[in-house]
């Protein structure tokens, strides 16, 4: 059409850095950040932003550099998440849990030019330090992150770091309150590199735009029903997805972080208390916290708490007693790739446990933001009938997608092949357009015709009042090429019997879906508590095969 025109005056790239200018402006003096005893105002954070990103420039962190964290859900570790991409630079928050090894490895990937490293993990960094040393790469600078109280033993550590590197508290000093923001020319510039979790032994950096953040927060207020000024507890990482965005939507909606270090059941209900928590966020095993908490913990709440969890939801008596206790519990599901969640639902009571442990593959909607959300045939690319039993595998397209993967243009092409994101999970379509998980495409046992969901099974498992933890995967078999083989770790003090658990699923599954291999002890798990079950089916062979 005629008289037109796209200028600086209808169109600026989105990002979310605005959400946090914009809070300044107009809740300046509500407190943004509580931390034990330090707070912030909206207003002290803009500018303890605005001065980090300013000392970053000073240390030549030019636009496009990688700047590393490694910190539990501090102060710091949030002012990054503005600091940095104001600086036009891309953060990477890793896994403080990571072993040296592996952090070595992903610095080397990434050429961080700067890290920062809390006092509590310091050590590990340091032995990567040493591995990168030894390869001849060049370190990133450390700026330290201390506090007052840091523990006395710590001092032996300190002493042990290399000269010429900062503390944060240095570092902002450095910087100039009237530093110019440096805003990106692109909107899909990236702005973070975050890295999955390494459930198969290889993790990925996933790359975020400033676009898919801006409007991923945007989702959250609509997945999580969040109000204006809500008040948000830090129980999910903040190095997971960027805390599934959270950082920057609270900041959208002027809101109060409540900083935690270690979380705990008497820190939650503690700060529900002191602080009108409204929100907060995690895996599953939150739930499990605040059911077992201490009764002299669990007083009556003050008002309705939302908790949203993703990944496999606990026995239904745990999810009961919660809600008893006042919370509403949204269970999500969605992926790193993915900026976290894609789609929520509010969960309700079941009648019985075998529905329950049905209705707990069962995931929500999808939001607003994300275009598509399908279950589609992976070779025809058509979606599967609404008809709960054509399996078929879940696929994303949208805005709020990643960019895809540092490095690693192969793996982005097969991720995005045929122009929708392959999840890798199975599932079935329902007729409202609910999506009932089956399985991970390699997880899945093909047991003689029938296709077996080891979700399915789990869920039965776990529901065993001595059972707390269940992987189920496949066992070589001579006849029916797999069978279920159940590895289980049992609740303290308690014991049981495989036949005791087989006669349990029996009652619960159909024949073929009844494990018929029972295996007790710990399980494998990486750096952020996932099962590793690619070690269980090597376990599982090495069991050996079935007799016919």
């Amino acid at each position: 059409m005629e008289g037109l025109i796209q200028c600086s005056a209808n169109y600026v790239p989105l990002s979310p850095i605005c959400f946090l200018e914009r809070a300044a402006v107009v809740y300046g003096d509500k407190d943004s950040i509580i931390y034990g005893t330090v707070r912030y105002t909206w207003r002290d954070t803009l500018q303890r932003c605005v001065n980090l990103a300013s000392a970053l420039s000073r240390l030549e962190i030019f636009p496009g550099d990688v700047v590393a964290a490694l910190a539990p859900n501090i102060p710091a570790l949030y002012e990054l998440h503005f600091g940095v991409p104001m600086a036009g630079a891309i953060l990477s928050a890793l896994n403080p849990r990571l072993d040296s090894t592996m952090l070595a490895l992903i610095l080397q990937q990434l050429e961080a030019k700067i890290i920062f490293v809390d006092y509590q993990f310091l050590q590990v960094f340091l032995q990567a330090l040493d591995i990168l040393s030894e390869a001849k790469i060049k370190p990133p600078i450390l700026v330290l992150i201390l506090e007052c109280c840091h523990p006395a033993t710590f001092s032996s550590t300190i002493e042990k770091i290399p000269a010429g590197n900062l503390d944060y508290d240095g570092l902002l000093a450095m910087g100039q309150p009237d530093f110019e923001i440096i805003r990106p020319s692109n909107e899909c510039t990236p702005i973070s590199v975050n890295y999955t979790s390494g459930s198969t032994g290889n993790p990925k950096g996933v790359v975020y735009s400033h676009r898919a953040a801006y409007l991923n927060s945007l989702a959250v207020i609509f997945r999580s029903d969040l109000k204006q000024m809500p008040v948000f507890l830090w129980t999910v990482d903040m190095f997971r997805c960027n805390g599934w965005c959270f950082p920057w939507t609270v900041a959208a909606l002027c809101g109060t972080n409540i900083c935690l270090r270690k979380v705990s059941a008497k820190v939650i209900y503690g700060a529900i208390f002191l602080h009108n928590v409204t929100h907060f966020c995690g895996a599953p095993s939150l739930l499990n916290l605040i059911a077992d908490a201490a009764v002299t913990d669990q007083r009556p709440l003050p008002h309705k708490v939302d908790i949203v969890i993703a990944g496999a939801l606990p026995p239904p008596q745990v999810l009961m007693k919660v809600v008893e206790l006042g919370f509403n519990v949204t269970h999500s599901y969605g992926m790193t790739e993915a900026l976290g969640p894609v789609t929520a639902r509010l969960w309700h009571p079941e009648p019985n446990s075998y529905q329950h442990a049905k209705i707990k593959c069962c995931q929500g909607l999808h939001n607003l933001i994300m275009e598509g959300v399908d279950v589609k045939d992976p070779s025809t690319m058509k979606s599967v009938p609404r008809d709960r039993k054509t399996i078929g595998e879940v696929m994303f397209r949208g805005n709020t997608m990643m960019m895809g993967y540092h490095k690693n243009l192969k793996a982005t092409q097969e991720a995005f092949r045929g122009g929708w994101y392959r999840t890798g999970d199975l599932a079935v379509m329902h007729p409202d357009g609910y999506i009932q998980m089956k399985d991970r495409s390699k997880d899945v046992i093909i047991s003689g015709v029938k296709t077996i969901s080891t979700i399915e099974i789990e869920a039965v498992l776990v529901g065993h009042p001595m059972v707390m933890e269940v992987a189920v995967v496949g066992r070589p078999d001579d006849c029916l090429g797999e069978t279920p083989c159940a590895f289980l770790k049992l609740k303290e003090g308690c014991a049981t019997s495989a036949d005791e658990i087989t006669n349990f699923c029996a009652e619960r599954l159909p024949t073929y879906m009844v494990p018929q291999t029972i295996i007790f002890g710990d399980l494998p798990v990486n750096s952020t508590g996932k099962i590793q079950k690619f070690v269980l089916r090597e376990k599982a062979k090495a069991v050996g095969k079935l007799p016919p």
